[in-house]
């Protein structure tokens, strides 16, 4: 054991964590898409692994042909928000339960992002030609020990105005209509909310949303891969759990909207620094999924665990427990 800890760098660890606070800013976003879809229509759509990689894609593809970079995520953007009526469409109009419709998508998807990218598995746009989209192309190319800080705060910037535009649309009398729909869809129904027409809209706005994080890892990493969205739900849920069980730890009377949807990105930081302490611990790489499958579940199961322990009946059986004991 001593030799395990002697191995370990500990000066390396805190080098890693500003790439991982980067990394987990953008899939943060992502974790916003999935939110509206698992959250807000109670909904859950598998099609975000496929329309992740179509962000990135798509945003790869029109950058190389000289597109500036903000015109190709927004491309991106339109390209998610289309894979997201696919999905609607197949739920809403030929009656296939969601969660079928969106792996029929998210199948669809890999051929077609295939094409995209000229029938090649992976495209590289190197960052130091065409830099990030804040910057003019390559000219403003930062060096490494500037660069990922600064993604950092663009980062934080993007995710700052992405939330403040969902708070101000479902803030709205259509947004509104898209939260009953999630929250009671037979009363929703009765109001006169044209509730399949609010499920296409939701999953088209978490598909687009989904797509631009993808455009943007795209970017951050130089490269886009037809398996990048591989494994994204799992992580998108991760951060959407790990974001709630800290936002109600903090804030004992209740998170407003706004600041859940903050803490839905920090989730996906947290996550990602998780992940990084992982790796810096040597331990198989290959197990990284495992993990992540413990992580979400242990943040699972924490909001019923506190509900049990808060439980009368549990308390009284806990009393009667030690009673027992005690005699």
């Amino acid at each position: 054991m001593g030799a395990y800890f002697a191995s370990l760098n500990f000066a390396s660890l805190p080098a890693r964590m500003p790439s991982a606070i980067a990394q987990g800013i953008l899939w943060g976003l992502m974790a916003l898409g999935v939110y509206i879809t698992f959250r807000l229509l109670d909904v859950a759509d598998l099609s975000v692994d496929g329309s992740f990689a179509t962000g990135g894609a798509v945003t790869v593809m029109l950058i190389m042909a000289g597109w500036p970079a903000w015109a190709a995520l927004l491309a991106a953007l339109l390209a998610g928000v289309l894979a997201g009526l696919c999905t609607g469409l197949l739920h809403t109009k030929l009656g296939i339960p969601a969660i079928l419709a969106g792996i029929l998508t998210q199948f669809a998807l890999y051929s077609v992002n295939l094409r995209i990218m000229g029938m090649k598995a992976n495209q590289t746009a190197n960052l130091k030609t065409y830099g990030m989209f804040w910057e003019n192309g390559g000219k403003g190319f930062l060096v490494s020990s500037r660069y990922v800080p600064q993604a950092i705060g663009i980062g934080f910037l993007l995710a700052a105005v992405l939330i403040a535009l969902l708070y101000w649309y479902f803030g709205t009398e259509q947004g509104s209509a898209l939260r009953a729909t999630g929250s009671n869809p037979a009363m929703s129904r009765a109001q006169g909310i044209n509730i399949d027409r609010m499920k296409v809209i939701g999953l088209a706005l978490s598909n687009g949303v989904v797509a631009l994080s993808g455009g943007l890892m795209t970017q951050f990493q130089g490269t886009a891969d037809v398996n990048m969205g591989r494994g994204a739900i799992v992580i998108g849920l991760a951060s959407i759990v790990i974001g709630e069980v800290f936002c109600e730890a903090i804030f004992k009377k209740g998170c407003n909207f706004s600041i859940k949807l903050l803490f839905v990105v920090l989730g996906g930081v947290l996550y990602y620094m998780v992940m990084t302490l992982i790796l810096w611990l040597r331990l198989d790489p290959n197990d990284l999924k495992l993990f992540t499958a413990l992580i979400v579940a242990l943040f699972l199961a924490v909001p019923y665990l506190q509900k049990q322990s808060k439980n009368s009946f549990s308390r009284a059986k806990k009393r009667g427990q030690k009673e027992a004991i005690g005699q």
